[in-house]
């Protein structure tokens, strides 16, 4: 496989796999592109490389920037904007797992605490409810819990060692 076979493929692939990770397949493309590159590229480059419009470009790295994930390079004498991505897999997947539990799991652990807390009426039901919605909430916080010890540890034994078992 030559290079830009294996280019596209790589950067195909990360973009099928960007829902896994909470995002679209353009943002995950952008962002596969900008991980393989040797320099940081323009907007107008990315475009090119990927074959999409300015306007779905440009959302993207905004939102790409909001996740922490990509951040604007300055070049000396240039007057173009350059956009680069966290180039360490280990730094990445941190914050990838830090953003999702801020956006998906945080929003579900209130949610859950708010429905756990209601008045008990004494039915079935309603302890029913009470019941299954505190053990969810209660696992969906200490799997939460879990996640940001491992991902705020900065590579030391125990990160390494869970990352093995994992894998």
């Amino acid at each position: 496989m030559e290079y830009q076979e294996a280019k596209n493929k790589f950067i195909s692939t990360w973009g099928s796999l960007g829902t896994l990770w909470g995002i679209n397949k353009a943002m995950a493309q952008i962002q596969a592109l900008l991980f393989i590159s040797t320099k940081a590229l323009t907007m107008e480059d990315i475009m090119e490389d990927l074959k999409i419009s300015r306007g779905n470009t440009s959302m993207n790295l905004r939102q790409l920037m909001d996740w922490g994930i990509v951040t604007k390079v300055l070049v000396s004498g240039e007057r173009k904007e350059f956009f680069t991505t966290e180039k360490d897999v280990q730094e990445l997947a941190r914050i990838i797992a830090k953003e999702r539990s801020r956006r998906e799991i945080k929003p579900v652990i209130k949610v859950l605490q708010d429905v756990s807390t209601i008045k008990d009426d004494g039915t079935e039901k309603t302890k029913e409810l009470i019941k299954q919605t505190k053990a969810l909430h209660d696992l969906a916080e200490t799997a939460d819990s879990l996640m940001n010890k491992l991902v705020n540890q900065k590579q030391n034994w125990l990160t390494k060692s869970v990352l093995k078992l994992i894998k």
